[in-house]
C-alpha cells in the first residue's frame, strides 16, 4: 500500500457494502473509492447508487469540486502526519526533511499522478489554489511545524511565519508538479536543500 493513504483500517471500511439508508459519510466513502479506482466522480451516478436525490447529495458534499478536494485532503492529511514522525533532527533540517518526505510520498502515489495526467489544469486548481481547501490546510500544517521549532528555540525565522509557511508550500508544489507545469525533471533531494536555505535567512548584499 502506498504511503499516501489513510491507513489499512480505513481501506477496509471503504470496502464495506452500502447500508440501506445512506449518510454523508457513505457518500464520501463511495466517492473516495471511485476516485482511487481511477473513475470519474459523477454526482448523478453517486446519487443513484446511494439511492438519494441529487439535491440531497449536493447538500451533503457542497459540489463536485469540494467533494474532490475533501478526498484529496483525506489522503494528504495522514501523509503530513506520518512525515513528521520518527525524526531526530531539529530546526531547519527537520522542516526540510519533513517536506522532502511529503514530496516523495505524493510523487509515489499512482492515483494522484493519474488524476493529474487526466486533466492537469483542473487537478492543479484543486490542489494548489484557493478554489479548494487543500493548499490552505497544507500551509496551516506547515505553520504548525514551524511554530514548534520556533517555540523550542531551534529556529529563528527571517520573515513572518505565515509568509514562510506559504513560501515553503509553494516551493514544494513547484517540485511536485514540475513535470506537469514545465516539463522539467527535478530531484526531490534538491527540494530539501532549497527549503533549508530558505529557512536559514542567508541573503547576499543587494546592489545599489
Amino acid at each position: 500500500m502506498s504511503k499516501f493513504t489513510a491507513g489499512t483500517r480505513l481501506s477496509r471500511e471503504l470496502q464495506l457494502p452500502m447500508p440501506s439508508k445512506a449518510t454523508p459519510v457513505d457518500a464520501f466513502r463511495l466517492a473516495r473509492r471511485r476516485w482511487l479506482a481511477g473513475e470519474r466522480i459523477d454526482i448523478g451516478a453517486l446519487a443513484v447508487e446511494l439511492k438519494v436525490s441529487r439535491a440531497t447529495l449536493f447538500r451533503w458534499v457542497g459540489s463536485r469540486e469540494l467533494l474532490l478536494a475533501e478526498i484529496l485532503w483525506s489522503l494528504c492529511d495522514p501523509t503530513l502526519q506520518r512525515a513528521d514522525s520518527g525524526l531526530r533532527l531539529r530546526g531547519a533540517a527537520r522542516i526540510a526533511r519533513v517536506c522532502e518526505r511529503v514530496i516523495r510520498a505524493i510523487l509515489d502515489f499512482a492515483p494522484l499522478r493519474r488524476f493529474i495526467a487526466q486533466d492537469p489544469e483542473y487537478a492543479l486548481r484543486l490542489l494548489t489554489s484557493k478554489a479548494s481547501p487543500v493548499q490552505a490546510r497544507t500551509i496551516a500544517a506547515l505553520r504548525g511545524w514551524l511554530a514548534t521549532e520556533v517555540e523550542h528555540g531551534e529556529l529563528e525565522l527571517p520573515i513572518a511565519i505565515e509568509t514562510m509557511a506559504y513560501l515553503i508550500v509553494r516551493l514544494g508544489e513547484s517540485f511536485i508538479y514540475a513535470e506537469t507545469i514545465s516539463g522539467q525533471t527535478v530531484k526531490v533531494a534538491d527540494a530539501a536543500v532549497a527549503i533549508e536555505l530558505l529557512l536559514s535567512g542567508k541573503v547576499g548584499r543587494t546592489r545599489a
